[in-house]
């Protein structure tokens, strides 16, 4: 039986280190992950194509005008989207697809995809959310405080997701995210075997 790739959305805090943990999870377990496209400007180091496809507005505006996202949302003054024609043919091949996107996003993909697996990474405390982002060094005080006020907002969101991940050391975090996703595809792919076994046995009565 040909099995779709299983699709996991992976969102949190930013700081949270969910960027980390989905890079340590493609490196190490080999799911494919989906680049998202921004507007946001290139961090240092940062290469288009391989940690986002950056966009200028005009750019991102005609691709939703043609229906080129699965979900696209606005955060902290950028826009954020994920490609819907890479996501799509990854999964009808049988790969399994790690899309890293924010609460908003997630909530459209799921209202999409139903089976979707949706997983929240945080850190342990505010405090430690707080001083993540400040130990980057690339942000102002004001981007800082509009992060974090993001982060209560999208806190009120964090019920409707199917497990919380909480990156106190990442090493452990890595091996969670992977044995709920393993779990999770597992009992599916094992009830569509199942299904598809009954009703073999049913049509030969």
């Amino acid at each position: 039986m040909n099995k779709d790739g299983f699709l996991i959305v992976i969102s949190g805090f930013s700081g949270a280190g969910k960027g980390t943990v989905v890079k340590r999870l493609v490196e190490e377990y080999g799911y494919s992950l989906s680049i998202s496209a921004t507007t946001r400007a290139p961090r240092e180091g940062e290469e288009d194509g391989r940690e986002y496809y950056f966009k200028t507005v005009a750019e991102f505006q005609n691709l939703i005008d043609y229906n080129g996202f699965i979900e696209w949302a606005q955060y902290v003054d950028n826009y954020y989207g994920t490609p819907r024609k890479f996501v799509e043919q990854e999964m009808k091949e049988g790969r399994d697809v790690i899309l890293e996107i924010e609460v908003q996003g997630a909530m459209n993909v799921k209202k999409q995809y139903p089976n979707a697996l949706l997983i929240f990474i945080t850190a342990p405390d505010a405090k430690s959310l707080k001083d993540r982002l400040a130990g980057r060094g690339t942000e102002s005080e004001e981007i800082i405080n509009k992060r974090m006020k993001r982060a209560a907002q999208e806190s009120e969101d964090i019920d409707a997701y199917d497990y919380i991940a909480i990156n106190d050391d990442i090493e452990e975090c890595v091996k969670t995210v992977h044995s709920i996703i393993v779990s999770n595809k597992c009992l599916r792919d094992n009830n569509l075997e199942f299904i598809d076994n009954i009703k073999g046995e049913l049509k030969a009565l």
